[in-house]
């Protein structure tokens, strides 16, 4: 392991299973001290993982780390989660990852303004609010790496004809709050460039599929429309520690890691992943 991380102090949201978890594992092998944010610590009535069961595999790697349990949905409670992580961290956070999301699909027809509302709550304001909350300590550092979580969609469909894929128009609500956030990181990495401040965010090209995704298309792609969790999660932690001029970007996972040149590895960043091919 190189300690490419070592002395920084980082957060990552949705932390106790998937991409989160992956994300902190990988910092953790590389040396940083970890602060991770979800609901589950203990365990989760449908889906596998938690916030303590990251916490013991993290462990291997004897970096300080911090459980922050936290309903993001909620406005005052996520208000203390970076404050909570610096202290619990002994210090200032340097790394950001908003990785927590609500993913809900539904016709946007009859799709509840309740169900909009906690799209954008956790989507959208959730990473704005913890960006905000990070920025004041970054700038006084003169450095920090904000990176939010996207989806390619985001992006419009083209038509008619329209070819909306396996999930139909129903990702539309969920693809429309990925949008939102894309154009805002683009806004806050433009006004903080200059300071030593990245913010970008990373989307991945294909599926992961980790458990929430399985659950949800599990069965119903092909191979070429998959991709591993070691790739993504490789392209996020490029994207931690990216040079002052990478900043206000949307990305793309594997477009990132062919472009950049980057060996993916396993997550313990020991060894190269051989399931992955770029």
């Amino acid at each position: 392991m190189s300690g490419r991380f070592s002395g920084r102090r980082a957060i990552v949201t949705g932390a106790s299973r998937g991409i989160g978890a992956g994300v902190a594992e990988r910092l953790a092998a590389e040396g940083a001290a970890m602060a991770l944010v979800a609901r589950t610590v203990e365990g989760h009535d449908r889906l596998v993982g938690s916030l303590q069961e990251t916490a013991d595999r993290l462990a291997a790697y004897g970096v300080p780390v911090a459980l922050v349990p936290v309903d993001l949905s909620d406005p005052e409670a996520r208000s203390r989660v970076v404050d909570t992580a610096a202290e619990r961290l002994g210090g200032p956070i340097d790394i950001l990852v908003n990785n927590a999301a609500a993913a809900m699909y539904g016709d946007v027809a009859d799709l509840s303004l309740k169900r909009r509302r906690l799209l954008f709550e956790l989507n959208v304001h959730a990473p704005f609010d913890l960006a905000q909350a990070a920025i004041p300590a970054m700038r006084a550092a003169g450095q920090g790496w904000i990176v939010n979580m996207s989806s390619a969609s985001a992006r419009s469909w083209a038509g008619p004809p329209f070819d909306l894929g396996s999930q139909g128009a129903t990702t539309a609500a969920y693809g429309a709050s990925k949008s939102a956030l894309n154009r805002m990181t683009n806004g806050l990495g433009a006004e903080l460039h200059g300071t030593g401040i990245r913010v970008n965010t990373i989307e991945p090209r294909a599926a992961v599929l980790t458990e929430g995704a399985d659950a949800l298309v599990g069965g119903k792609l092909r191979a070429d429309q998959v991709e591993t969790l070691e790739q993504m999660v490789e392209a996020v932690v490029a994207l931690c520690d990216c040079p002052a001029d990478v900043t206000g970007a949307s990305m793309v996972s594997l477009d990132l890691l062919a472009e950049w040149d980057i060996e993916v590895r396993s997550l313990d960043g020991t060894a190269p992943d051989d399931s992955t091919t770029n």
